[in-house]
């Protein structure tokens, strides 16, 4: 018997309702296709794009590297996740492998994998862009429409059932002193609180790209082709003339020898903030200003790990429910560099593999498991001139490289950030605390943790810095000189082309930025759609 609160699988139904949906790795011979409207990228601008577009009455094709699972292919179970789900089976690196990148790479990209947190794009952040980069348009007053309408869409809401113990750990410390911290917005809708966010919503609760914008589309007669990466856009004068596509074997990583050629009226790239920039390298894409791929941030992130008494079972309960933006706010924008806190769901795996040290001190920490506590640091890069971001560049063979390296403008941020982590975690009861970096111990006390985090060596490698949110690279500004896309998202000097990602933001914008991509990127699609029809464009409901 169907459980009575699990949400219908909507992959299947559609389907068997006869979607159309191309399998690359299936393909016996080359295909050319054609549609008003190309997306290449599934994931959170391409999704929102996909449905805008294909609801105002246009023909749309969307174009996926990844595989299209469904709920029934998500088993709560990290050695089949990561592999199947994410770019390079969540190892993604930058250049010189000093900091990890979690990204998805699946029907709904990182919105299949996220944590659900969903946040507003900060005033701050939106006032710094219209100072430095004239985005006149981009105030929270003229954004609030389109965030409210993606928020109705993908039922984002205040969490209200009560933080798992990880959660509440970062509330109740934060309140010993004084910090204040609040509850996080989520979209999900019906969730069973499992805390396998990170693994696919086995549920389908969480209101991914996978689950919504997705379907809807495909259900107002869009082609959907997955197993294909995006090699390069052919250009004939101003205008895009086609897309190039290998397919890929069903393990997803090999070319079959197979391609598909797209043609359309306009081209949305909504790759990500790292292989929307690398197409476009790879297209030699006009580039006067030397701006493509430069300014491309992380959210550089660093852990701080903790052990208590009492069971903290990190993997149980929603992930990141709790978060404080007081070290942000207390923060001047263009000044020493701000940090968001959270509490991120721990997992043996991504548990193992982040934590430092080896040997026997490394296998203590996993057999109390746990017992184990963890605050991660958001760093808020890209608004000092002594932080400006990496690069994307490309590989011998084509492939994206992220250059990031890290100023000692930022690493002084980390060293704030560790200090912070661990005074809450202590005011919160914790027998031991341990920045995560190759030169710290366990420290019984807080007065002990303070003198060795003063004193430890900030360096790559060295520091464990991992980050989840990739943005810029193919920065927004009407200036020519200052932007790769207009306000409007179009590509300078290209009339049938534009981008719809994380890839827009000339910072990065000190939040999860997934609800930023939703709202931006649905003013943008809309603004097309407008442009091609001459018609008002759809409004996304619920």
């Amino acid at each position: 018997m169907s459980n009575p609160n699990m949400i219908p699988d909507p992959i299947l139904a559609g389907l068997a309702g006869g979607w159309k949906v191309i399998d690359g790795a299936t393909l016996a011979e080359d295909r050319t296709l054609e549609a008003d409207v190309v997306i290449v990228g599934s994931g959170a601008g391409g999704g929102v794009s996909a449905e805008i577009l294909s609801r105002s009455g246009l023909k749309v094709l969307i174009v996926e590297e990844g595989a299209l699972k469904s709920s029934k292919d998500f088993k709560m179970r990290e050695a089949e996740a990561y592999p199947s789900l994410y770019q390079e089976s969540a190892a993604r690196k930058t250049a010189d492998k000093a900091i990890n990148i979690l990204q998805g790479r699946t029907v709904g990209g990182s919105t299949t994998v996220n944590w659900t947190s969903s946040f507003r794009t900060p005033t701050p952040t939106l006032d710094y862009w219209h100072k430095h980069y004239g985005l006149k348009d981009y105030t929270p007053e003229a954004l609030a429409p389109w965030f409210l309408m993606m928020e109705q869409r993908l039922n984002v809401s205040t969490w209200l059932t009560p933080p798992n113990e990880n959660n509440d750990l970062l509330k109740r410390g934060a309140a010993k002193l004084g910090i204040p911290a609040a509850a996080i917005m989520r979209n999900v809708k019906g969730c069973w609180n499992l805390g396998y966010c990170g693994m696919g919503c086995p549920t389908n609760a969480k209101q991914s790209m996978l689950v919504t914008t997705i379907p809807a589309a495909l259900d107002q007669g869009a082609t959907l082709v997955t197993h294909a990466r995006a090699e390069h856009l052919v250009f004939k004068g101003d205008k895009v003339d086609s897309l190039v596509c290998s397919a890929l074997d069903a393990g997803g990583i090999v070319a079959s020898g197979r391609r598909l050629t797209l043609r359309a009226r306009h081209f949305v790239i909504a790759g990500g903030a790292i292989n929307s920039p690398a197409l476009l390298l790879r297209s030699k894409a006009p580039d006067p200003h030397g701006l493509l791929g430069k300014r491309t941030f992380l959210h550089p992130t660093v852990i701080s790990a903790a052990m208590f008494t009492q069971r903290v079972d990190g993997f149980a309960g929603a992930p990141q429910t709790i978060y404080s933006d007081h070290f942000m706010e207390t923060q001047a924008i263009d000044g020493p560099i701000g940090y968001k806190l959270e509490a991120p769901p721990l997992h043996p795996l991504l548990l193992s593999t982040t934590m430092a040290g080896y040997g026997a001190a490394h296998a203590e920490t996993m057999r109390q498991f746990p017992h184990v506590h963890a605050l991660l640091a958001l760093l808020r890069d890209g608004f000092h001139e002594q932080s400006p971001g990496g690069s994307v560049g490309l590989a011998a063979n084509g492939a994206p490289v992220l250059d990031y390296p890290i100023s000692r403008f930022v690493w002084d941020g980390v060293k704030r950030a560790h200090l912070t982590m661990a005074e809450i975690q202590f005011a919160a009861g914790a027998k031991t605390v341990q920045p995560v970096h190759e030169q710290a111990a366990p420290y019984a006390s807080w007065l002990d943790a303070r003198k060795a985090i003063e004193t430890l060596s900030y360096e790559p490698h060295i520091t464990r810095v991992v980050s989840a949110h990739v943005m810029g690279g193919c920065t927004m500004s009407d200036d020519v000189r200052l932007g790769v896309v207009s306000s409007k998202g179009r590509y300078h000097g290209i009339t049938n082309l534009s981008v719809h990602d994380g890839s827009l933001f000339p910072t990065s914008i000190g939040a999860n930025p997934q609800l930023s991509i939703y709202g931006i990127t649905a003013r943008l699609a809309s603004l097309l759609a407008q442009d091609l029809t001459g018609k008002p464009a759809a409004r996304l409901v619920a």
